[in-house]
């Protein structure tokens, strides 16, 4: 299987449409006062804030509420998953490259940085950036300049309000030496940490509700009732994947039931706490991407290859399989 950079399909990444409006936003924040209250003195200013929290608990949606909230919102508002994207290509998602930088920069690229110009950029997992990259982001967040790979070493000034997120402990990563101090400093200026969802179980139903009426708008299904039984097994849940989950739930309640009220089986459930969920969802991630590996004899790109079968961006693939270990032909032959 190939790997070289000439393989990747360079164009300019676009920034994927919020799947909730601001007000839904709001909704989705439910009874977090102190979140809230967060949002609302932080949005306000260009502080560069780390939201804290289990995988699922919303993140994103603060991210989004913040910009929302602030002097740039009419402007980009640009989410980067940081752990989904190629070791090797970091550098040019975020800043940029000109042409020849390598082999396969076939034209300039304007990188993440640039796209938020004037508005914020979201960087999600902060905490899985490589240390070479973590310099250069340091660099940036100092000077407000980047430089495009294979520049003439021009600088150019970008204007961006930067928001990460983790559900990692960064505190502990820097003591082991995982995340740079340095950095660690500047982007824990202001820290929001959101909850689990089983730390606010009075916000499930008022969330159920409202995750009821957006999927049967968007599947065309009538509105339904959250009967007290389905009610009964959404709050006794312990939500490990959090909102996320809750979410998907609700939307595979929508699709399946067929009477006046929303059916919820506790089989779709997964009951087992966040680190024993994400090993589980790590491992049956793992499986899917070998199984398309090996239905497409190695082959990542083009049709029938593993990235097509998974419904995955060839570069999401390549992180993916960074993250899982994922390197030679014998780990999926």
């Amino acid at each position: 299987m190939r790997t070289g950079l000439a393989e990747f399909s360079f164009t300019e990444p676009r920034t994927r449409p919020a799947e909730f409006s601001f007000t839904e936003m709001t909704t989705l924040i439910g009874t977090l006062d102190s979140v809230r209250h967060a949002i609302a003195r932080v949005a306000a200013t260009d502080a560069t804030v780390v939201l804290l929290g289990e995988t699922g608990t919303g993140k994103e949606l603060v991210a989004r509420a913040i910009h929302e909230q602030s002097r740039r919102a009419r402007n980009a508002f640009v989410p980067v998953n940081c752990g989904a994207m190629v070791s090797s290509l970091v550098a040019s998602e975020l800043f940029g490259h000109e042409v020849g930088a390598f082999t396969g920069a076939a034209r300039q690229r304007r990188g993440c940085f640039e796209q938020a110009h004037g508005g914020s950029l979201f960087l999600d997992e902060i905490g899985e950036l490589a240390p070479n990259v973590q310099v250069s982001l340091i660099r940036v967040l100092q000077e407000r300049t980047i430089n495009r790979l294979g520049g003439d070493g021009r600088q150019l000034p970008v204007d961006v309000r930067i928001i990460t997120a983790t559900h990692r402990d960064l505190a502990a990563d820097v003591r082991a030496g995982r995340f740079r101090e340095d950095l660690f400093y500047r982007l824990n200026i202001f820290p929001i940490t959101l909850p689990s969802l089983r730390e606010r179980k009075d916000d499930i139903p008022a969330l159920a509700e409202h995750f009821l009426a957006h999927f049967a708008k968007r599947h065309g299904k009538p509105a339904r009732l959250i009967p007290p039984k389905s009610l009964r097994i959404l709050t006794a849940h312990d939500w490990p994947g959090n909102v996320r989950e809750l979410q998907n739930t609700i939307e595979r309640a929508v699709i399946v039931s067929e009477d006046d009220e929303l059916v919820v089986d506790p089989a779709w459930l997964v009951s087992s706490s966040p680190v024993e969920t994400a090993r589980t969802w790590a491992e049956q991630e793992k499986n899917r991407i070998l199984a398309a590996l090996r239905a497409a004899n190695g082959r990542v790109y083009g049709p029938g290859g593993a990235a097509q079968r998974l419904g995955l961006k060839p570069t999401t693939l390549y992180g993916k399989m960074r993250k899982h270990g994922l390197k030679r032909d014998a780990d999926w032959q």
